[in-house]
């Protein structure tokens, strides 16, 4: 069979308007705006406005006042993730795939039970969401870092619980050659680009679920942004190059687990973070019981608003140094365009009264 390996030498773009022309716009607009939802009921304080130019024509037309999107992150504090799930997605008002192939994103970097790996509860849940919402087909897909993926989702119960629920899964281990394309960004970290799996690229909705937690092997932590490692290839088939051991050893690891994002866009993430591992990780560290669920669009709210969850509840020092913005992945992203680019750019939805004063704690932290 013949190797055939697709380069790139730009980020891939897939569906809908742009993201970073969206942030070139609204990070010009530099308008601060915090919105929450409690039982129901939204309350928004109000932004600065920024002023555009009048039309020439006549000098008595008012000026505009223009409002920036926002990067909208559910916040559901429960200890039951199926309750959680649900209403997080509920809350967000999330877009389904009607009609279209879904690829759902687990973190499947180990066997470990969560948050060393994705509960199952959180994938039987989402698999009901995606049915509901009209997905014409559903591929659960991943690579492991630590241990092989399928013995990993054996272990895991994944191929039983895929007839059970009627979803196919896909071990990207086993792809061959024409199952990856090499990414090659400008002013990228990595010496040669990486191997990105194809059904990132061409797959119509992407569903990514994550765990909240540090990581101890120089991520610092491992949460929306780190999750997409496992699309990429340690080895491409029939070439000896290890792309997990140049991502691990270099100094700019957290700036290419960024630049891997650039690659392709979910449409859906949900965070996990009933149970965190606050020092430690990904696969067993120091656990405590954070009983939350984040729903949004934005890896990059959800990775910060993720963040200042595990800073509040006392984390690593690496995970608490200077402001959440300045953490590397995620400042990386913000110069790559791929979310929201402050914490005034971040709307923290609730429905009840628990979540509405955890999510000003988290605000607080996110603002410090």
């Amino acid at each position: 069979m013949r190797m055939s390996i697709c380069r790139r030498e730009a980020p891939v773009v897939r569906r809908g308007p742009s993201r970073r022309e969206f942030l070139s716009l609204s990070a010009a607009m530099a308008v601060g705006a915090v919105t929450t939802a409690c039982a129901g009921i939204t309350s928004t304080l109000a932004p600065t406005p920024s002023p555009v130019t009048p039309t020439p024509v006549s000098a008595a037309i008012p000026m505009k006042e223009e409002v920036p999107k926002m990067s909208r992150v559910a916040l559901i504090r429960t200890s039951d993730r199926v309750e959680g799930v649900r209403r997080a997605l509920a809350l967000l008002g999330a877009d389904g795939p009607a009609g279209k192939r879904v690829l759902l994103k687990p973190n499947f970097n180990s066997a470990d039970p969560t948050p060393g790996s994705t509960h199952n509860d959180v994938l039987r849940a989402l698999v009901a969401w995606l049915r509901e919402a009209g997905a014409s087909s559903i591929v659960v897909a991943d690579r492991s870092g630590m241990g092989d993926t399928r013995r990993v989702m054996e272990q895991k119960g994944i191929f039983e619980l895929s007839r059970e629920l009627d979803f196919e899964v896909q071990v990207l281990d086993e792809l061959d050659a024409d199952g990856w394309e090499l990414i090659r960004l400008p002013d990228s970290h990595w010496r040669d680009g990486f191997p990105m799996a194809k059904l990132a690229l061409e797959t119509p909705y992407i569903l990514q679920t994550c765990c909240l937690k540090t990581h101890r092997y120089g991520g610092h932590f491992t949460l929306s942004l780190k999750n997409s490692v496992g699309l990429v290839a340690k080895y491409l088939p029939g070439k000896g190059y290890n792309y997990m051991n140049e991502l691990h050893t270099s100094p700019y690891q957290r700036l290419m687990i960024a630049e891997i994002n650039a690659a392709y866009t979910p449409d859906l993430i949900i965070l996990d973070g009933v149970e965190a591992f606050v020092k430690g990780g990904p696969d067993r560290g120091e656990r405590v019981q954070a009983n939350v669920v984040l729903a949004g669009t934005d890896r990059l709210a959800i990775d910060a608003v993720g963040v200042a969850i595990l800073r509040h509840f006392g984390t690593t020092p690496e995970v608490s140094r200077g402001r959440v913005f300045e953490q590397e992945q995620i400042a990386r992203a913000v110069e790559l365009g791929l979310g929201a680019q402050g914490p005034d750019q971040i709307e923290i939805l609730t429905d009840d009264e628990e979540g509405a004063a955890f999510a000003g704690q988290i605000r607080a932290i996110l603002a410090a």
